[in-house]
């Protein structure tokens, strides 16, 4: 059985005031809703279609 790949996004990648550290790995849209609500939440971005693809681009596969 093939598996999808994890993806992660690191906020550690990305400046904050926060200085944030929150690493999420899973899916592409497990790891997309959470950062979505964690961009939204925590970091103050508004939501848009342009914070949705900053997010998507900002992901990773995730090492093994």
């Amino acid at each position: 059985m093939a598996t999808a790949t994890r993806k992660v996004l690191d906020c550690r990648l990305y400046p904050s005031e926060t200085n944030c550290s929150l690493m999420i790995s899973g899916t592409e849209e497990e790891v997309l809703k959470i950062a979505r609500e964690h961009a939204i939440s925590t970091h103050g971005h508004q939501d848009s279609p342009e914070l949705v693809a900053s997010l998507r681009s900002a992901m990773r596969d995730e090492r093994g």
